[in-house]
Parts: C-alpha cells; structure tokens; sequence
C-alpha cells in the first residue's frame, strides 16, 4: 500500500509538472539587450526598467492621459498650505517572501530612489521630514508647498520610483542591488537567470492586482502569462530569425533594416508602438580632458548633424526626423531656444572651433555597444567626424549591458574611464527639465556629470512654477544652458518599431508593459 501511495503521488506529482510546461500559457521575448543589472534604481538603463516593472510595485502610475493614479496607495490627503502630504497603503499587499508590505518599506525605497533620479532629487530637496505613522501610512513634509508629487511618485519611466522591502531599499544608491524581491505581479527566478542568455519571469499567485482597467502603467497590473522568459540574442538579425523560426513571438528592437525581411511574413506583425519615439543623444563625460572643456564640447557638436546619425542608423526617413530641442519635438516644451548653438555649422566650422578651444590631441575613448545596431551606428559616425576634426579616437567595443555598468566609472581613462558614448531615450523620459539627463549635480547627477548651480537653480524653479507658461519660459531656459554648455548632443528623433507573433496579445505603448502580455493560442 506504501508503494502504491508513492506511486500514485510520483505520478500526480509528474503530470502536474507535465501541465505547468505543456499548457503554461509563456511568452518568449528577444529583449533589445542583455539583462546584467538588476536594479532599475541605480541604472536608467530600459532593460532593467522593464525588469523593475515586473516584479516591482509603484505607489501611483500615470493613465493614458499622463494623470498619476494610486496603485499601492488606498488613499491620501494634503494639507491646505500643500506642504503636508499623508499617504495610506491598500490592503493585500505583500512581498515576494511572503511578509507584508509596509510603510517603513515604501519610506526607504522613497529615500534611496530620491538620491539617484532626477524627478527624485528634486523633490527631496525640499523635503523637510518624511515619517511613518504606522504599518500603512506615511507623511512627507515640505518646506514650501509643493503640488508636483504626486506626477514625481508617479514617474513612468527611467527612474521609476519601484518599492523594495526596506532591507534591500537601505543598500547604497551608488551600488547596484542584488535581491530582487518584489511585490509585483512576476517573481523573478533568479536560480534560473543565466546573464548573456535568459531571464525568466514567473506569474505571482499572491499578488492582488487593482479593480480599474490598465490604463498605461495605472489601473490593474493582471499577469495573464504564467511565464515570462527573456532570450537574449547578441544580435537583432538572430532575434528577428528566431521570431521567423517561432523560437521567439516579440521582439522588442528589430533593425529597421531588417523590416523588409520581415513585412508579408504570414503570422508577423510589424508596427510601430510609441508615436513619440525615442531622441538619440550624445553624452560627454566633463570629468576628463578633452571635453572637460565646454568649448571643445561645444566644437565637437558643430560637426554632428542629425541627418547623418538618423541615416546611418534607421535609413528610411520614414522612421526618423530632425528635432533642434532637447526637449522632444512634438511635445509641450520642445522650443527653438539657442537655435544657432542646437544646428551643426558644418565640418570646417568645427575644425576652427576646436582649433580655437586648445585641442591638444588627447585621445577620446568612444564606448560602443556592439549588440546595438542603432547605437553601433551612431558610434561610427561620430568616430569619422571626430577624426576628420583631427582628433584621436580609440573604440572600446562591448555590450550594452557592459555599457551600463562601465559608464559609471568616474576614475581616469587608463582606470577604465571613458569620454563619449551614445544612447537613445523614450521621449517621454526627457519631456521636460525633471529628466535625470539634464541634472547639472556632479554628486548625484546623470554619467558624464556636468557641475552647473545654474541648471540646477532652473530645475529646481521648474518644480515651483505656478502655470504652464512660466514652465515654457523656464525650460527654455534649460535649454539655453545645456547648449551653451555642450553637455550632450540630441542626434535626433526616431520611430523604432517591434515585432511579434498575431498570438501575441496585450500590446501597449509606449513602454512594453509585460504583465499585460499573454500568448493566444
């Protein structure tokens, strides 16, 4: 009877498994690169922003109109004079290990996330005191009164203000986190992870997602996958032959020339899902010689032109276009402030102008992620125009991922430091003068880490303005400045497209939500 027992639940126990692999509903995703860091705090980096949105929880999210919604808050109130805000969590809440959320967590995660972003920053500068009530509330204080917290508690996008339990949350902002213990609706399997190959995302039981529709990131965060596995291919043409072969159903970065490989392939979509898309940006690091120098910066950018960067990297003009703003064209603040110093005069020009900043032929190290095709390509262009200014120039090829951690080096280029990379921004992350991108701290700024009390000031009365059009004039402002100082270069506005299998469902813009995503079948 023992043995016919053991049977028995051996075989129950097999055909379980068998249903949890065969019929799991799971989602295969080509990822735009390599997840390698872990926490969407101390990197703005997308792939881990996506991460972060899977096994983590925000206190409010922003709806498809950009209105900030609770979503781990029950309820809140502020005080008359808008310098006491108080804030209740709801009921349900748990952490992946099983205890329950509190508010001495979200305190923490709160403090920790306000020493890296830039929206964050801001906000705590006129903290006066943060304070838990008990288990489910907290209260900021302000100094003065402040009607922006709640869009700052709701930031979308790089850096999102994620909750973490208060032991994770006290690790250094300046270092990189290793638990990855949530509350959201995934739980990452971490014993499964294998850098340089998979991730794997596994639905929470526990979680209790919100009553409202999803709406953008608000609304109820329902895991309709019960697995979410990242498989990361070094290139975009493996990735999009792997989604041709079914071996993959999306894929988040396709090259746009690989698209006529994949239009009329009979179950392949291909779309476009952000109609804002991303600016290509070129960053200097201002610690190191030579672009410790704004007027070497300044020269530099005379030579890159926006069409010669869109070209290279995107080819049809129908997924790119030249925008003069640092803010994106298209959005509210985008403005032609310093149009003289945001349109390149051409080559000749720049030569005499590094030739007036004292350039004395310090080599530039140039950061390129082999593993992205857009970023590779706006890599080469600038190496040919920095050496037909006469400059050297020295490539260091790597991955994205390797990127990441590397541009956080502030130590001298022969200590693995670096003068220039590029990357690429979602539009809704550089709308306005908030966006780590134009901190002007070099404590707790963006890499590259400009020191400028100027933009700092500006920022800081952007968060106090009190109407639309005194914003517009400030961030015109910004504007001003950032060119003026030459601390990074917009290269332009494109329109990147993904890919998937028509079984996929649950698309969303403009930030690939995945617990949204399930497979059809």
């Amino acid at each position: 009877m023992k043995t016919l027992a053991k049977t028995t639940l051996y075989t129950a126990t097999l055909l379980a498994s068998f249903a949890l692999v065969g019929c799991a509903n799971v989602v295969r995703v080509a990822p735009h690169t390599d997840l390698k860091v872990l926490d969407p705090v101390w990197t703005t980096a997308y792939i881990t922003r996506n991460h972060g949105y899977l096994v983590y929880d925000t206190l409010f999210s922003l709806d498809e109109s950009f209105e900030p919604q609770p979503q781990m808050v029950n309820k809140w109130t502020v005080s008359d004079d808008k310098k006491t805000w108080t804030f209740t969590l709801r009921d349900g809440l748990k952490w992946h290990d099983g205890t329950d959320v509190t508010a001495a967590d979200c305190v923490a995660s709160l403090e920790r996330w306000g020493k890296r972003d830039g929206v964050g920053q801001q906000l705590f500068r006129d903290v006066q005191n943060i304070s838990v009530g008990d288990a489910k509330t907290f209260t900021i204080q302000f100094k003065e009164p402040n009607t922006f917290v709640l869009e700052a508690l709701a930031k979308v996008s790089a850096n999102v203000p994620f909750m973490m339990p208060k032991r994770v949350a006290e690790t250094d902002p300046f270092k990189p986190i290793q638990d990855a213990t949530g509350s959201g609706p995934f739980i990452f399997k971490k014993s499964a992870w294998e850098p340089g190959s998979k991730a794997v995302y596994v639905k929470n039981s526990d979680y209790v997602p919100r009553t409202e529709p999803q709406s953008l990131a608000a609304g109820g965060k329902v895991a309709k996958a019960d697995r979410i596995e990242w498989i990361y291919y070094p290139d975009q043409a493996s990735a999009v032959a792997a989604l041709i072969a079914g071996k993959v159903d999306y894929v988040e970065s396709p090259s746009t020339k690989s698209i006529p490989v994949l239009e009329g392939k009979k179950g392949i979509v291909v779309t476009s899902t952000d109609p804002l898309g991303n600016i290509a940006m070129v960053r200097f690091n201002t610690l190191l010689p030579p672009f410790d120098k704004p007027a070497v910066r300044r020269a530099v950018l005379q030579a890159m032109q926006q069409e010669d960067y869109m070209a290279a990297a995107l080819g049809n003009p129908s997924f790119w276009r030249v925008c003069h703003s640092v803010f994106p064209c298209g959005t509210p603040l985008a403005n032609d402030a310093a149009s003289d110093l945001m349109k390149p005069a051409g080559l000749e020009a720049a030569k005499k102008a590094l030739r007036d900043a004292g350039y004395d032929g310090t080599p530039v190290v140039i950061l390129n992620p082999v593993d992205s095709p857009v970023i590779s390509a706006f890599t080469k262009v600038t190496v040919d125009k920095l050496r037909n200014l006469g400059m050297t120039v020295r490539v260091e090829d790597m991955t994205w991922a390797a990127l990441t951690e590397r541009r956080a080096n502030r130590d001298a280029v022969g200590a693995g430091g670096w003068n220039i990379f590029h990357t690429w921004w979602l539009a809704a992350d550089v709308m306005d003068p908030m966006a780590i991108a134009f901190s002007g701290d070099r404590t707790t700024g963006w890499y590259g880490w400009p020191n400028d009390p100027v933009l700092e000031d500006l920022r800081g009365a952007y968060v106090r303005a009190k109407s639309a059009n005194e914003r517009k004039q400030i961030a015109m402002k910004v504007q001003k400045q950032v060119a003026e100082t030459g601390v990074l270069g917009v290269l332009g506005q494109f329109f990147e497209p993904v890919a998937y299998s028509t079984k996929v469902k649950g698309i969303t813009t403009p930030v690939q939500f995945y617990w949204n995503m399930y497979m059809d079948e």
